[in-house]
């Protein structure tokens, strides 16, 4: 036997037995792409090591009342105050945060003294860590930084640091470079987009993520596989961001349903944090139709963000089908080789993790619809949808959607 060979064995051997160690115990890692990740489960005890490396001393822990209720927040504070880090909690963020969230968390910042935000929660709390950290620095009017109208242009680096902490697994906006508020100039929920509000560090523990109930699981993780879905099949060329999307599709379709049914599984819940982080990534490529119909469904109806995602995914993406008809049936593949299609692989999909099978059910009718589209056209995410949509055309997908 040469060399070579005894090489190749010696390597099968070590991934075996590396693969072995990674299932059982779930070492703790980090990756950079380009915000620093730390996985694993009991990662969050890392949060000290990342405050005092940004220069931390002062921590505003930005989340909600449910990340409180759950006993996330007190841990995380007290990690902190073991360090003889000063830390206080501000919890006043809503499930669809509005502009007022964003100032109350400035003035706590402020009587704080604090240098540094550390954001923990769903996308919600993450959104708001960042236009908190944005606005202690910037003046303007948050309306005047909105993405659709160029405005990251008024976004410099002098912002805080952040650290984000994610409590589910499905925005990714732990390592995304956006906030998402709803704004009376607008009456819309408005993306606030810079480089300068990524995380300085993502800190993913699975075990935060247990105390999930199982329709925000799933809810959250269908937000996650919507992030991947539409990334892949958006406009442009983005090789990159096209492999990550496919594989947090693996991960979507491999680790969601388990998730969901057994919430305790720490490789599932592992699995979907990971999809989540990996669809954030990818979407720099660009979004599409589920996503404008998605936001104005939150902003007028209140309708959890990741719920309304799974609700208009599948009628979107038999309107996309004429166009990307190859990559569609690669997802469905990855979903369900026997499926017809792509959205009756979804469809089949969100029935078993126990959503409903449309916006009526969440109470939308047909009334909604005028108004609903019209705000959904006023979205940017449609413009990279990979078939062009005229309002006609979001006001059809609402009602296949119902």
């Amino acid at each position: 036997m040469g060399i070579g060979a005894l090489f190749r064995i010696d390597l099968t051997r070590s991934f075996r037995e590396f693969s072995c160690s990674t299932i059982h115990f779930m070492s703790i890692v980090t990756w950079s792409f380009p915000t620093t990740i730390v996985f694993g489960a009991g990662a969050v005890t890392k949060v000290v090591d990342h405050v005092k490396r940004v220069g931390g001393t002062r921590a505003l822990i930005v989340c909600d009342p449910g990340v409180v209720k759950v006993g996330i927040a007190a841990r995380v504070k007290a990690i902190l105050e073991d360090a003889n880090i000063v830390a206080s909690v501000f919890d006043a963020v809503a499930p669809n945060p509005v502009e007022e969230n964003v100032f109350a968390g400035v003035e706590a910042y402020r009587a704080l003294g604090a240098n540094v935000i550390v954001s923990v929660g769903g996308g919600s709390p993450l959104d708001a860590g960042k236009l908190i950290a944005l606005k202690t620095t910037h003046e303007r009017p948050l309306v005047d930084y909105d993405d659709a109208t160029g405005g990251d242009a008024f976004i410099t680096q002098n912002v805080p640091p952040i650290i984000t902490i994610p409590t589910t697994a499905g925005t990714g906006s732990e390592v995304g470079r956006s906030g998402v508020v709803t704004l009376k100039a607008n009456g819309r929920k408005t993306v606030i987009f810079s480089p300068y509000l990524l995380a300085k560090v993502a800190i993913l523990d699975p075990e935060l993520t247990v105390s999930m109930p199982s329709r925000v699981t799933a809810a959250t993780g269908f937000d996650a596989l919507t992030h991947c879905l539409e990334a892949y099949v958006s406009l442009g060329d983005h090789p990159m961001a096209d492999g990550i999307a496919l594989m947090g599709l693996e991960l979507c379709a491999k680790h969601l349903e388990q998730a969901t049914v057994h919430g305790k599984d720490l490789e599932a819940r592992g699995g979907m944090m990971k999809a989540a982080m990996m669809g954030a990534v990818a979407f720099q490529k660009g979004l599409g139709a589920c996503h404008s119909l998605a936001h104005p469904l939150s902003s007028e109806k209140d309708m959890h963000h990741g719920l309304a995602n799974a609700l208009c995914l599948p009628a979107v993406v038999e309107f996309n089908e004429r166009v990307v008809a190859d990559k569609l049936d690669r997802v469905r593949s990855i979903f369900d080789a026997k499926a017809k299609s792509c959205a009756d692989a979804l469809r089949a999909l969100r029935s078993r993790i126990g959503l409903p099978s449309g916006l009526g059910s969440e109470g939308v009718s047909e009334s909604d619809v005028a108004k609903l589209s019209a705000k959904a056209l006023q979205d940017a995410c449609h413009q990279s949808n990979p078939r062009p949509c005229t309002e006609a055309d979001l006001a059809a997908l609402y009602r296949a959607s119902l």
